[in-house]
């Protein structure tokens, strides 16, 4: 993608409509993100992308009507495109948005969803530009920002007025290379479960967790991320990952009473815990299967084998702080006399 900043490119907004409202919320004490709480979330993007200069909007048609009851009096001036890709409710949907609004060569990527959601838009578009929103249960890549900021900051970079290189920095991501299969990547957390099923949506159980490969180890997050972080912190910015090792309850050095997921603690037996220099491999050996930030797809079988190492070369994530101050130092919003937002509180006014 080029980051000339003189060329205004479409933003992208990606939607995971079943974010926030799989079984993990009836097994822990997670709120659920309701539809119309994103098609609120949606609404605010594109009128701060407009604020901040952008032209055109790409949205794909879901099947709960979030992208298109958003649009339907918007009241600022700015051309969107609706398209109608065959909603499917599941991951398929977010693929071919992605490559679509790839295609449409989008300068940036709003994206509401999880840690999984953002996942998949990384593994079809790996060097895209984009600004995650958190609507998922455990949640630490997506960011917890008002949607009319994050519109502003994505917008600043579609539009053109701020580049990617002054805003936005590469993810670190967790690679993995499974004997016979295609590579895989995890963005947060990759975790060597045994006894465990793909598909199965339960909250992790701790006695079943061998190897924890962190790209982020947050002590003041939730998921498998504190697990790490309450041992051994590590944040995006950090140029390294980290690795733990647990085992079954009563072998090990120790415990750690660490969030799993919203409002449910649990006791994960540890054997040990250090810190991973990017690029450097850890080996994991079956039997059991990978779980890449909460989803349970990769299956090791008896005795496959996997290779995984933290890189920092995943997509490029906007920093809104970074964004809005690079466009206020240059006055990107002084004198907008051309700016008009039809919904200026007078149908509200009953003085």
């Amino acid at each position: 993608m080029s980051t000339d900043s003189t060329q205004k490119r479409p933003l992208g907004i990606v939607i995971n409509p079943v974010s926030g409202r799989d079984a993990r919320r009836l097994f822990a004490r997670a709120s659920p993100s309701t539809h119309e709480s994103k098609r609120n979330q949606v609404e605010r993007i594109i009128v701060g992308a407009a604020a901040s200069g952008v032209e055109r909007v790409l949205l794909v048609h879901d099947a709960f009507r979030i992208a298109d009851s958003a649009v339907e009096a918007l009241g600022v001036d700015i051309e969107i495109e609706l398209k109608n890709l065959g909603a499917r409710c599941n991951a398929a949907d977010t693929v071919a948005a992605v490559e679509w609004m790839r295609d449409e060569d989008c300068g940036a990527l709003a994206v509401l969803g999880g840690d999984g959601t953002s996942r998949i838009v990384a593994r079809t578009w790996p060097d895209a530009t984009l600004l995650p929103l958190s609507t998922g249960t455990n949640n630490v890549f997506p960011q917890m920002i008002e949607a009319t900021v994050a519109g502003a900051a994505a917008g600043l970079i579609a539009a053109g007025t701020v580049t990617r290189e002054e805003a936005a920095r590469r993810a670190k991501v967790v690679r993995i290379e499974i004997e016979g299969e295609d590579a895989d990547l995890a963005l947060i957390d990759a975790v060597h479960m045994v006894d465990d099923s793909t598909g199965n949506l339960l909250p992790f159980s701790p006695e079943r967790m061998r190897e924890l490969v962190l790209s982020r180890a947050l002590p003041d997050a939730v998921g498998m991320s504190p697990v790490g972080g309450l041992l051994h912190p590590c944040s995006a910015e950090d140029d390294f990952g980290v690795l733990v090792e647990c085992a079954e309850p009563g072998q090990g050095k120790g415990r750690v009473l660490a969030p799993i997921s919203p409002g449910l603690y649990r006791q994960v037996e540890i054997a040990g815990h250090r810190r991973l220099e990017l690029g450097e491999r850890v080996s994991l050996t079956g039997p059991g299967l990978i779980a890449c930030d909460g989803d349970r797809e990769r299956d090791l079988g008896q005795a496959g084998s996997a290779s995984l190492r933290v890189e920092r070369d995943g997509p490029f994530v906007v920093d809104e702080k970074r964004a809005l101050t690079a466009a206020a130092r240059r006055g990107s919003y002084l004198d907008r006399a051309h700016w008009h937002d039809h919904r200026d509180g007078t149908a509200f006014d009953c003085c």
